[in-house]
């Protein structure tokens, strides 16, 4: 049979890249299996695993699986539901919409402020990456957790993550406005002006 493709689709699937529904689809790969969770649900908690028929018949003849709440059919409707309302309220085209000015609005902030490394990602899947220096690289650790802290009193809840927690995930929901992600970016931009 070979090697499995796996795809973990929790964080950035159901459209949260904006010009791809699936981030394998970015890749221009079709994996074997694609796990997906949180998104799903819309809030409420539900994940899934979806396979190939192949692949879940060969499961199936040499075990089976167990889950004592699998199949649940308020889990079912509720997963229906959520895929209903992003085709409904065009929430995919909304993060690649709303994540474009939201991406170009933190690529200014680059240009303005040295401590702003790097911006990456796509539709409303982001990453803003603070470094002390641009050559070096060296992570901004300290400044990303006294500018998350200054942004909390501005009303914006943000948490340093990344391997040297400088990097500020930026995920917010698929219905986001561009006055929210507007309201954000001004209250970075003050914090990084005046000082955190």
């Amino acid at each position: 049979m070979g090697g499995v493709t796996i795809a973990d689709e929790v964080q950035v699937g159901f459209g949260r890249l904006g010009s791809w529904f699936w981030g394998f689809q970015q890749q221009d790969v079709v994996p074997d299996i694609v796990a997906v969770a949180k998104s799903i649900g819309g809030g409420f908690p539900l994940g899934a695993v979806i396979t190939s028929r192949t692949i879940a018949d060969r499961y199936r003849s040499q075990g089976y699986f167990f889950s004592s709440t699998g199949g649940s059919p308020l889990s079912s409707v509720v997963g229906l539901t959520v895929m209903d309302i992003i085709e409904e309220e065009q929430l995919q085209a909304n993060a690649r919409v709303v994540g474009a000015h939201l991406k170009a609005r933190l690529q200014a902030l680059g240009k303005r402020h040295p401590l702003v490394g790097t911006v990456h990602g796509d539709g409303l899947y982001l990453g803003l990456e603070f470094v002390r220096d641009r050559t070096s690289l060296e992570p901004a650790t300290k400044e990303t957790r006294a500018i998350c802290n200054r942004l909390l009193e501005l009303g914006v809840i943000m948490q340093p993550t990344g391997d040297h927690q400088n990097v500020l995930k930026i995920k917010p929901p698929l219905c986001i406005t561009q006055q929210s992600v507007d309201y954000f970016v001004d209250m970075l931009d003050q914090v990084l002006l005046t000082g955190f």
